[in-house]
């Protein structure tokens, strides 16, 4: 059976799994893909293959149609979110699907403390000035007794409190699941936007619903207080981009972390490369580390090989 790969931390790493792929009787075919495919190339490529293990890519209905008129049997996410994939689809068409759930919390929960500090210290500031020649002392923000509003309480929120308590930050959860987890007893919880005033930083760790879509918007950000710092390691469009360069552009939002964007890669003529120094920007790599690449990648391996060959 033939599998097509399109997440690229995997394709990245594709060297270390074929052997198992040929343990396996499976043969991979393993495109160039920078951050996805587009739907008119899935819609010609997906039908040839018996599996599919899918990135970020638009994972449509009509792309499982024409899919499961052709060759394909079952496919499986690679790593949390779902957002782009219709799940929906799959049920109505019979092709078994799964993601694979709590692969990479710690790892991302590590980018958003750094960016957490890279925002209150103005490190990379500092950094680009060092390089540039100058010898830069910006006045950061103590972390001490600042309020985080932490948007999602799921294995990567959970792995982020942990991280924000550690630094003596006040956690204030926002997730219409919450349930208190051993450890983490000190963190709050609010249905949003309640007490969103309080936060000197906001950190968006939920995924992404139809419900939470631009969840940062004019109104909210309206609601919080004047220089609050915005970190956001889980999907772009849970903020509204041209919202937040408002906001910093009227000085109320002091500055922000994006690893994500509504758009990926960042448009050339994104609003939000006006502001230097302000806004940091990621790359959608949080996850991406030797060791949560394996274990994901090998998860997924298995998934994929239960709904092909079951037993």
């Amino acid at each position: 059976m033939r599998i097509l790969i399109t997440c690229p931390p995997m394709l990245r790493a594709i060297d270390r799994f074929r052997a198992e792929f040929v343990r396996r009787g499976l043969e991979i075919h393993t495109p160039n893909v920078t951050q996805i495919l587009s739907e008119a190339e899935l819609l010609e490529l997906v039908p040839q293959f018996d599996g599919w293990i899918i990135g970020d890519d638009p994972a449509t209905r009509r792309v499982f149609t024409a899919a499961q008129a052709g060759k394909l049997k079952a496919a499986v996410k690679w790593g949390v979110g779902v957002d782009n994939v219709d799940f929906a689809a799959c049920k109505d068409l019979g092709i078994p699907i799964s993601n694979t759930p709590g692969m990479f919390g710690r790892e991302v929960a590590d980018i958003a403390l750094g960016y957490v500090i890279a925002l209150a210290r103005q490190t990379f500031v500092i950094d680009r000035g060092v390089k540039a020649g100058q010898w830069l002392k910006p006045a950061g923000t103590s972390l001490s007794d600042k309020t985080v509003a932490l948007v999602g309480f799921g294995d990567i929120g959970r792995n982020t409190a942990k991280r924000l308590l550690a630094c003596e930050l006040n956690v204030i959860a926002y997730d219409p699941y919450f349930k208190p987890a051993p450890g983490l007893e000190a963190v709050q919880s609010a249905a949003w936007p309640d007490r969103v005033e309080e936060a000197d930083f906001v950190v968006l760790t939920c995924a992404l619903t139809r419900e939470n879509r631009h969840l940062v918007n004019a109104a909210s950000l309206a609601r919080m207080k004047s220089g609050v710092r915005i970190i956001n390691v889980s999907r772009g469009p849970l903020i509204n981009e041209a919202d937040l360069a408002a906001a910093l552009t009227s000085g109320h939002v002091h500055s922000a972390a994006l690893e994500v964007m509504e758009v990926e890669p960042l448009p050339a003529d994104s609003p939000l490369r006006a502001f230097g120094d302000r806004v940091l920007f990621g790359s959608h790599n949080a996850s991406n580390t030797v060791e949560a690449v394996n274990r994901t990648s090998e998860k997924a391996i298995d998934l994929l090989c239960g709904f092909l060959q079951p037993g």
